[in-house]
């Protein structure tokens, strides 16, 4: 009786705590935050398919909550890590670090991805697992399979949630990808992961010594395993979509069989990358909402008045971007699968909590350019500008110009590193190198700015400098900036038809959707950034904001419903 007596005291004193005394513009009963992260959705793809959609997925949190039209992020470099780690901080990667999926290292003079730490392996959910073919070339560059936030130098929200309530609140991410889950996640809160090599949800030393019971017994079931041979089908009938015609493009990518067109045939179970089929399909996502859903009823979130917070990152778009392009019709079944998946789960959270309880905010890390063939159908001058064709040409105007070679040490877009040891013993001046192959880079097609660090000191004001200089942190950017022209393919050679990772608005702009805690309906099209969240968060629940974050409150989202 005492025990139970003292767990009522501390819980209504952690109400004070999270809703203090005055605070009467903070909502109560917030027992849950729900972020969920689409990767890749480029905003105007719910436009474009709404009309297809029911009003219990993705239109229940536009039609019902607050809706931003004008949401564009403020960095260079849209990737996945640079994305969900502003979603995270707040801040903008020049302070939080993460400026790419991979970046230089200088203290080991190799290349570095994101989140990678030795000292957090991944726990091994069975003696043997099949090791898969990586096609993440980000991952492939990583040099260890461990995986941590010890990278992430900002404070996250979810910090911020777990220092108030004095470490009651429980912290959950769940991806279809690593650099999905753990930036969400933060220092204090655990993440789970897709692992492409085996189909189970995995995490790392960082946040385990070893796996929950109910993680174990869901990977046990090998649920990704029981897709192979099976096939991804259209939800409706051909003639019911819009790119219904779009089927078979020659610029598309067979995964290994996986097909340019319906239906896609996942790999039989000796098929090494049949996981990442899998993720690069509906059933991906399916998979990541059945995980999270079995996470939130062991773990017990939000069944106490201190609020919770769970992050789902749905990984599977971005994948199916990738391969078949955005206006494809593989792409417009796998968003209309999408909002299925997140109306289930809205049906389930509510059994479980009531949504009236339970705060949900929905957003992108990116967007997503459209595939270089396809818009030059449309008229408009494009191509691919590919990493082997960057250093070929970094490396025959350094030659040219200094007649030196080796002067080029690494290129991983967007960044150039020279290499300083070489520069010294040739007498070379780093910034008379720098400017003069930028200079030259320029005159080059594809390419619509190339420039030094310097330059970026010295530019006139401007959007894109102003974007560019988001991106830059004094450790991990390189020596020159590349941004490719506009709808120009600016990647590695390979399996990949489509990529984000510019500035421009089509990779920047990303829905921005607020629902629950009686906010009110309505649909704001001022321009609002991505940076905003996490201190409209952190008002909404009554708590300070990381000491980093650089956004400013959404005060339509403080409006209630009367």
């Amino acid at each position: 009786m005492r025990t139970l007596i003292s767990r009522v005291f501390i819980s209504l004193l952690s109400c004070y705590l999270v809703f203090p005394v005055g605070a009467a513009d903070n909502p109560p009963g917030i027992k849950l935050v729900l972020q969920i992260t689409v990767d890749g959705l480029r905003a105007d793809l719910l436009t474009r398919y709404q009309n297809q959609m029911a009003d219990d997925g993705f239109l229940l949190l536009r039609d019902q909550g607050t809706s931003f039209s004008n949401v564009h992020y403020q960095h260079a470099n849209t990737e996945t890590i640079v994305g969900h780690a502003t979603l995270a901080t707040g801040a903008q990667p020049a302070v939080h670090g993460m400026t790419g999926n991979v970046w230089f290292d200088e203290q080991t003079s190799e290349l570095a991805y994101n989140i990678e730490d030795a000292a957090a392996p991944i726990l091994p959910v069975r003696d043997e697992i099949m090791s898969g073919d990586q096609v993440d070339p980000a991952q492939q560059l990583a040099r260890t399979a461990g995986r941590s936030p010890r990278a992430l130098l900002a404070g996250t929200f979810t910090d911020s949630l777990k220092a108030h309530t004095k470490g009651q609140a429980r912290i959950f991410a769940v991806s279809g990808k690593d650099r999905g889950a753990v930036p969400m996640a933060g220092q204090h809160g655990k993440a789970f992961w897709m692992s492409s090599d085996s189909g189970d949800f995995v995490t790392s030393a960082y946040y385990y010594d070893t796996y929950p019971r109910w993680a174990a017994d869901w990977n046990a079931e090998r649920k990704a395993s029981k897709f192979a041979g099976q096939q991804w089908q259209l939800m409706h009938d051909i003639s019911q979509y819009q790119q219904g015609h779009l089927d078979d493009r020659p610029w598309e990518t067979d995964l290994r069989g996986y097909g340019r067109v319906f239906p896609h045939s996942f790999g039989e179970a000796d098929n090494k990358l049949l996981y990442t089929q899998v993720i690069a399909s509906p059933e991906g996502d399916r998979l990541a909402a059945d995980f999270a859903r079995i996470l939130l009823v062991n773990e017990g979130l939000g069944k106490d008045l201190i609020p919770d917070y769970l992050s789902i990152s749905f990984s599977g778009l971005d994948a199916v971007n990738h391969f078949f392009g955005p206006s494809s019709l593989e792409t417009e079944d796998m968003l209309l699968q999408l909002d299925r998946t997140l109306a289930d789960l809205f049906g389930f959270i509510d059994e479980q909590l009531g949504l009236d309880n339970v705060l949900i905010v929905l957003s992108a890390d990116h967007g997503m350019a459209e595939t270089p063939e396809f818009m030059a159908q449309q008229g408009i001058e494009a191509d691919r500008l590919t990493t082997e064709l960057v250093i070929e040409l970094a490396q025959q105007i350094t030659e040219e110009l200094f007649n030196t070679k080796g002067l080029l040490k690494f290129y991983y877009r967007p960044f150039i590193y020279l290499d300083d040891q070489v520069l010294s013993q040739a007498g070379l001046d780093k910034s008379v190198v720098s400017e003069a192959l930028a200079e030259a880079l320029m005159q080059h097609p594809g390419v619509e700015l190339a420039i030094t660090r310097v330059g970026v000191d010295k530019a006139p004001e401007s959007k894109l400098i102003q974007q560019i200089r988001n991106n830059l942190h004094p450790t991990r950017s390189g020596d020159i900036y590349l941004v490719q022209a506009r709808y120009w393919f600016n990647f590695d050679k390979g399996p990949v038809t489509a990529m984000h990772g510019s500035p421009w608005e089509y990779d920047t702009q990303v829905p921005l959707m607020f629902f629950g805690a009686s906010i009110a309906n309505q649909t704001i099209d001022r321009p609002v950034y991505p940076v905003d969240v996490v201190p409209t968060l952190s008002a909404l629940l009554g708590i300070s904001p990381p000491d980093s974050s650089q956004g400013s409150l959404l005060t339509e989202v403080l409006r209630r419903d009367q």
